[in-house]
């Protein structure tokens, strides 16, 4: 994929296509980046991805619509009601968090 690491720290390790500079991330242009960190529980199933996402170009609600049309599902994990993203599973039950928008403030 000819991604590069990015940040390096104690049980985590982020990977890019790119090295985001600081013009970057305050003009938005960021290609996605793939975060991974290690948990404490063992693998107990088959799939151990989690993919957590941001909307770059509308609010996180409006994202978790377009996936549920797109037939993705809210998931309960314990999670609670009062954080700020949303668990969610694809068709095929493989979960992943919506998290806060990245789109401009207007």
């Amino acid at each position: 994929m000819d991604f590069k690491v990015i940040d390096r720290g104690e049980g985590k390790v982020e990977i890019g296509s790119w090295v985001p500079t600081v013009e970057d991330v305050r003009a938005r242009q960021m290609p996605p980046t793939l975060v991974f960190i290690r948990v404490p529980e063992g693998k107990t199933v088959k799939n151990r991805l989690h993919l957590d996402v941001s909307p770059i170009d509308g609010s996180t609600e409006d994202e978790v619509t377009r996936l549920l049309g797109l037939g993705a599902v809210r998931v309960d994990v314990g999670q609670g009601p009062d954080r700020n993203w949303v668990v969610m599973a694809d068709p095929e039950g493989n979960e992943f968090d919506v998290l806060r928008t990245l789109a401009p403030r207007d």
